[in-house]
Parts: C-alpha cells; sequence; structure tokens
C-alpha cells in the first residue's frame, strides 16, 4: 500500500482516518452513539493466527469470543464453554462442552466441528505456535457440541489457555479457502461486533445482531491508529476521539492526561499491570557470560529512580518476570540496587581498579521510553559506578531487532513482554523453555529465541512438571523457578506496565477486562456530566 504524502496539517491524517469508510463517495457522519476510539496502533493482519500485536489483539476481543472469559477482578468464566474441561483419569484428555445457541457473523452454527477446524487451524499456521502447539496434540469434535483436546502432558491451566483471544472461533465456511493460509483483511466470527471496513490505520465494528449475549451499550467502534503520539493527545483534547488507549504513548503526555482526569476533565481507568519491561542478557558470549558480572549488572540497576525519571512514576519497579499480582509469583526474586554489593562483584571479576566494563545497550529507537531509559541508566551508572562500568547505547528500530534478536547480536537489550493469557507459565516457557542444551547454553528453544540461551540442568523438567500441577504445590514450584533465574540472571526485570484509557466526560468510565483489554462493548456516552 502506498504511503499518504506529507501533510502541514497534523490532524489531517485523522480527519482522514476518520472519514474513510468502506466504501468510496460520501459518508454519514457517525451516529450519536458511535464511538472513536484511538491508540498508537497499526494493525497488518486482523487474522487470529497471524496477530500478536496489543491493538490486533484489542480489535479482536471486540469481534471474537473465547471459550473462556476473565472478568475484571480476575476471575476466570466459562464462555462459549458450558462449564469446565472434563478431564481423563490420565490428564491427557479434556472435553469441553459447548453452547448451543451461537452463530457466526454468517449465518453459519457454531458448533464442535467449527470449534476444532479453528484449533487445528492454528496447530497449523499459528504464528504463536507455543500457544497451543507446546501444549496440544491434536483436536477433534466428539459430539457435536463437544470438542476432545488431547495434550502432550497434562497441563492444569488449561482452561485460562482457552480465554486466549488468538484461539477465538472462525466461520469454516468463511475461511475454507484459508484452512492453511491467512486471510489479513476479513473477519468471520462470533463476536458482539462484526468487523465492516479495515486497514491498518482504520477498523470500523458495527454490532452483531444475532450476538447471543448481551447487546453493546453503543452504535458501532471506530478504531483508529496514528503513529504521532501528540496528535493523539491533541485529538482527545479537541473531542476529535471519544477514547485513547495508552499504547505507546508518551509518558509525559500519560501525566499529563492522568492530571486532567484528576482535575474531573476526563474519565480515566487501568487495567490490570500484565506487561513487564525487562533487560535481556546474552549469557554465552563475553562479557555476561560471567555469573558473576550479570549478577553484578543486576546490582547495578537502580529501578526507583528510572520509574521516577523515565515514567514519572507511572510504571513501578519490577523484580519478577512474572506480574505480581498472578498466583504463583515471586515479587522480589531479583536484587534491588545496591552499589556497594555491585562494586564489589565488579572488583572481584577485576574491574573497578583503572578497569571498566563497557556493556553495550541496545533500545528500540521507535519507543520513546526506551531512549529515556537507556539515557536515564547510563547517566546513573557514571554516577555511582563510573570507575567499573560504562554503558554504551545505541538505538535500533523495533522491528529490526527482533529480527535479530536469536542470532545472538545483542549484549544487553530493552524489550517488553505480556502474556497472551494471563498465567506464571506464560511468562515463563516463552523465555526460559529450551528444547535442547549443551551445558548452560540453550542450543534450541524459547530462551535462545529470546536472546538469551541460557540453560540450566534440569529447569526445562522444572517448567513441563509445574505445568500439571495446580494449587500451592504448583506455586511454590513456580516460585523457585524464579529464584533460580534470578541468581543466574539470563533476564532482569525492569518495570511494570499497567494498560489505561481516558475517556471523554460524556462517556462513562471505560471497563478493562483480566485479559488487559478495553471492554468495546460496554463503552456509551452518558449524556453531558
Amino acid at each position: 500500500m502506498k504511503r499518504l504524502p506529507p501533510v502541514r496539517n497534523r490532524w489531517a491524517p485523522l480527519i482522514l482516518l476518520l472519514s474513510l469508510g468502506p466504501l468510496a463517495g460520501c459518508q454519514p457522519q457517525h451516529p450519536q452513539q458511535r464511538l472513536v476510539v484511538a491508540s498508537k496502533n497499526r494493525i497488518d493482519s486482523i487474522d487470529p493466527a497471524a496477530a500478536y500485536s496489543v491493538g490486533a489483539m484489542q480489535v479482536l476481543s471486540g469481534i471474537g469470543d473465547t471459550l473462556y472469559r476473565i472478568d475484571a477482578d480476575g476471575r476466570l468464566h466459562p464462555s462459549l464453554a458450558l462449564g469446565w474441561p472434563q478431564l481423563s483419569a490420565d490428564g491427557l484428555r479434556a472435553r469441553v462442552r459447548l453452547r448451543r445457541d451461537v452463530r457466526f457473523h454468517d449465518g453459519t452454527p457454531f458448533n464442535a466441528a467449527a470449534m476444532a477446524f479453528t484449533l487445528q487451524r492454528f496447530l497449523a499456521i499459528g504464528k504463536l505456535s507455543y500457544l497451543l502447539g507446546d501444549r496440544v496434540a491434536s483436536v477433534r469434535a466428539v459430539e457435536p457440541h463437544t470438542i476432545e483436546l488431547t495434550l502432550k502432558r497434562p497441563y492444569s491451566p488449561l482452561a485460562l489457555m482457552l480465554s486466549a483471544v488468538n484461539l477465538t472461533p472462525l466461520s469454516p465456511r468463511a475461511y475454507r479457502q484459508h484452512s492453511r493460509r491467512y486471510l489479513n483483511e476479513r473477519f468471520v466470527g462470533t463476536g458482539p461486533y462484526r468487523l465492516t471496513f479495515f486497514n491498518p490505520q482504520k477498523q470500523r465494528l458495527e454490532p452483531y445482531a444475532n450476538y447471543w449475549g448481551a447487546r453493546p451499550s453503543n452504535n458501532g467502534i471506530d478504531l483508529v491508529g496514528l503513529s504521532n503520539s501528540t496528535a493523539l493527545f491533541g485529538a482527545l483534547s479537541s473531542g476529535e476521539v471519544d477514547v485513547l488507549l495508552s499504547t505507546s504513548l508518551e509518558i509525559d503526555q500519560q501525566a499529563a492526561l492522568q492530571q486532567r482526569a484528576q482535575r474531573g476533565e476526563l474519565r480515566a481507568s487501568r487495567g490490570p499491570a500484565l506487561e513487564i519491561g525487562y533487560l535481556t542478557l546474552l549469557t554465552d558470549q563475553p562479557p555476561l557470560a560471567d555469573p558473576q558480572l550479570r549478577r553484578a549488572v543486576a546490582y547495578s540497576l537502580d529501578r526507583r529512580t528510572i520509574s521516577q525519571r523515565v515514567t514519572l512514576e507511572q510504571r513501578p519497579p519490577l523484580r519478577n518476570l512474572v506480574p505480581p499480582n498472578l498466583p504463583g509469583a515471586a515479587p522480589h526474586a531479583w536484587p534491588d540496587y545496591n552499589p556497594g554489593e555491585a562494586r564489589r562483584l565488579y572488583r572481584q571479576a577485576g574491574y573497578c581498579r583503572g578497569r571498566r566494563l563497557t556493556l553495550p545497550l541496545t533500545f528500540r529507537s521507535n519507543i520513546p521510553a526506551d531512549r529515556l531509559f537507556a539515557l536515564t541508566w547510563q547517566a546513573q551508572l557514571r554516577r555511582d559506578l563510573g570507575d567499573c562500568v560504562q554503558l554504551e547505547v545505541t538505538g535500533m528500530e523495533a522491528t529490526t531487532a527482533y529480527r535479530q534478536l536469536g542470532d545472538g547480536t545483542f549484549p544487553l537489550i530493552l524489550l517488553e513482554w505480556m502474556g497472551d493469557f494471563p498465567d506464571a507459565d506464560n511468562y515463563l516457557v516463552p523465555l526460559l523453555g529450551c528444547e535442547q542444551q549443551r551445558g548452560a547454553r540453550c542450543l534450541k528453544g524459547a530462551s535462545a529465541a529470546s536472546g538469551s540461551f541460557w540453560a540450566a540442568p534440569g529447569l526445562q523438567q522444572q517448567l513441563i512438571r509445574s505445568a500439571s500441577l495446580s494449587g500451592e504445590p504448583r506455586q511454590q514450584l513456580l516460585r523457585e523457578i524464579q529464584r533460580r533465574t534470578a541468581a543466574a540472571t539470563p533476564f532482569l526485570p525492569v518495570w511494570l506496565v499497567a494498560p489505561r484509557a481516558w475517556a471523554q466526560r460524556s462517556l462513562t468510565t471505560p471497563q478493562f477486562d483480566g485479559s488487559g483489554r478495553l471492554v468495546l462493548q460496554a463503552l456509551r456516552r452518558s449524556g453531558p456530566p
């Protein structure tokens, strides 16, 4: 697709997006209850098997349903499923009964065959292969409204996994020609909205008249994305948009919106903090192949100063790879800032006495908070440990960095992660999993793909075992895995991120679900306050 030429008017891109529609020519103005939700998102695919960005997941949550859903309090409920998975005695087969009163947007009945088609398709072509393929061997319809999943090994968070929006059912009729290839610009599911227009910058959602559940509280949603954070900020201020999401919005602008909300000028809400920011340390090459140096780096990170100066305290310090509100988290597993202990370890490694360790840090140049983090940490190290360590910072566009991550390119890089469903397993396995290792080096698996290449004897077996346990025994093992990882420091947690939304005063306060997504169907106008 060709890019539009540059424009002098900073509002022109937004005005253009809001005027686009599925048909050419003049478009009617938005009905009173149609709402505009804006964010800094570009969505290249709306296919659940191909999509993985925060923006795409937000759209899918409005046009698709899941077998289970998580409410705002973090409680799991059946949605398209009737009750909980019924497990065989060995825990390797799970049957899920399905609702009978559901139809896809094209009128096709939702049934076990359709759900099996969807999951089989994801197993075959899903980009997030670990989500299903690492846990499920096969899926079949055993009755008209009952599916059976054959698991590779017992998996206790199965119902939570089936709440992942990537696994939303698809109409077999609409996807017949795309059972093994992506359908990027169309979607036919069962959700409260139908997708009636799609391009990377705008998606139009219309209420689905035959939805099985509660009808949306509005007459539709236009989701628009802009790359200019300042334009988004101004659009909310001028009333061009009804709701603004915090996704990639610059920190100072988020703080300004929070202040306006505190003065009663906007309505503001905060979702569950499920995104983590962390540093990946390359553990199989010097200098960070030395565990003692990695430990010294861990003691060198002043998270409180970084939270204050970089995020204006909107992202609290984090000392764990699992969000603290999830069962099994070990909130203080990683060491806190201790420059004295850091200096001692640097000295033991031969630094601080006329010799400084040079650490190359890569940050994503198109994410403002990353650059601020890099410069702040660089200055903090220069101030407190300048005779022992120096940080060399380099910016790289995010997409380019992601492509090189598994090549061992970055000794130190700042990244973020948000699990596809809120369970500790979905934070630890994508970072620590290792299918093949040699000593302390992961040769194949998630740890290698994540850029750390760290492995430890028996760690993979612990991860597998934790997924088969439940209750307190599972949580104890998960905490042990985190403490073991913290001692080796292949990753260094930095901060915790919660999604935020700001709305005009004429709307009710936005709501988030337990997966950290805005509940689009709950948005409505309340009239002048």
